[in-house]
Parts: structure tokens; sequence; C-alpha cells
């Protein structure tokens, strides 16, 4: 492997890793020779990824976590030092949606979707940063989506969340360069995941509008965010931060 990928003794902390986008993105950094935290709130799952994980030979782990509260945040990520001496990477993919027309959320449904996908991220961004200093630097990898871009008449909160998360990202990657900090956003395109399925079961149409609008003619594999999250999380993206990547099998590339 070129060396500028190579994330050998690199430690990772995945929020919501234990599955879809997160497991694919945990996946590829293991394969490049990171260890790998996966931090999530289902320990049955955790445990099953962490199988996969553990069959690429990296020395992962998992770790419960609730990214809605710092204390919770804050001793998972102790935790992880303390078992690998470090932590150079952090992917904050735990999210969640609910699809309603935006007439029909109430404010506790609104609340509950940018809590989870805007304010966890900041708040793990927020509590990762003293670990990245000690390492001398490091990554931070958010997770936007198309409706950073494009709005979504049935996801109001979540595209308001994903947007923000952007923003978010550019301003941490201002404000944490001084640090040897890079921070970038992934914008994962159609998906197919547990969550895509059921908003294949919930928005009719939705299976074809895509396809027919997504150049490469088929939904995308969590493996398919495997390499951006190895580029992002190696010595090869040092000098890119603030930006915001779509893997959207050109997606978002269509009028």
């Amino acid at each position: 492997m070129n060396s500028a990928f190579d994330l050998t003794g690199r430690v990772a902390v995945v929020t919501g890793g234990n599955g879809g986008i997160g497991l694919g993105m945990a996946l590829g950094l293991a394969r490049a020779g990171a260890s790998v935290v996966i931090a999530a709130r289902d320990v049955r799952k955790s445990e099953a990824a962490l199988a996969e994980l553990h069959g690429t030979g990296s020395p992962s782990t998992a770790l419960e976590v609730n990214v809605l509260e710092l204390a919770s945040i804050e001793r998972m990520l102790a935790r992880a030092a303390e078992q690998f001496g470090r932590i150079d990477v952090l992917i904050t993919n735990a999210g969640t949606n609910i699809r309603k027309a935006p007439e029909a959320y109430s404010f506790e449904e609104w609340s509950e979707v940018l809590d989870v996908n805007l304010r966890g991220t900041f708040a793990c961004a927020q509590a990762v940063y003293p670990h990245l200093c000690r390492a001398g630097g490091g990554k931070i990898i958010t997770i936007g989506s198309m409706t950073s871009i494009f709005g979504a008449s049935f996801a109001a909160p979540y595209s308001a969340s994903k947007g923000g998360t952007v923003q978010l990202s550019k301003a941490l990657a201002s404000a944490w360069a001084k640090d040897n900090i890079q921070v970038n956003s992934v914008l994962p395109g159609w998906i197919d995941t547990d969550l895509t399925r059921r908003a294949r079961r919930e928005v009719a149409g939705l299976e074809e509008k895509v396809r027919a609008r997504t150049p490469v003619g088929r939904w995308g594999t969590p493996d398919d965010l495997a390499g951006i999250a190895v580029f992002l999380a190696s010595r090869a993206s040092d000098f890119i931060t603030g930006t915001a990547i779509p893997v959207d099998g050109g997606y978002s590339a269509q009028a």
C-alpha cells in the first residue's frame, strides 16, 4: 500500500459504526491498518459488526455510546484512548431521520432529528478535540447527505441537520487548522442500507427516481464509502480541509 494511505498505528472512532455506511467506512479503515472503535448504542449489533472487523485482522473494539449525552461521549473516548493509547480519527456517522410532510412534524420530532444529527456531531467533535491535540493532530469526518445540497420534501429536519453539518464542519476546519486537525464532510448519495430500504417503503417511486437520476444506474453500497473514509483519514488528505465531497454515483452532477 502507498504509505500516504497506510493507516497502520492509527486509531479511529466511528459513531454509528455497527451498520450501514458507518460499518462500510469502519471496514475500509480496518483494511488499511487502523484500529477501529465502533461506538454505538445497540450492543448486540455492535458485536456482529466487530466480528466483521476482526476478520480483517484489525485489533478493533466496540464501545457503547449515546451521542445525546456528553458524559457518555467523553466516557467512550476516554476508554478508547486508554485501550489503544491515542485517537487519530473521528467519523461522526450516528444519525436518524423521520420522514413526513413539513407541516406534520411535532416539535419533539424536529428536535430529535436535529439533536442526534447536528448536536451529536458537534458534541463528538468537541469531545475528541483534546485527544486529537494530544496525538499531534488528526482527522474528523462528518457525514452530510444529498440533502446538504438539495431539499427533500419529506425530510425537512434531516435536510436542515445535514446542511448544518456541512457548515459546522467548515467552521471546525477553520478553527482547528492551527492544531493540524482536518475536518471534512462526506455526502453519501442514495446508499442501500436498512434506513433507505425503509425510505423506499415510505416514499412512493423513490427507487425508480434514484436510479433514473444516478448516472451509474444503481444505488450505492456501504463498501462504496470505504475509499473516501481511508483517503480522508490518511496523510494523503493532509492539505484538504473544510470540504464536502459527494459519494453519489454522479447523482449531484445531474441537472
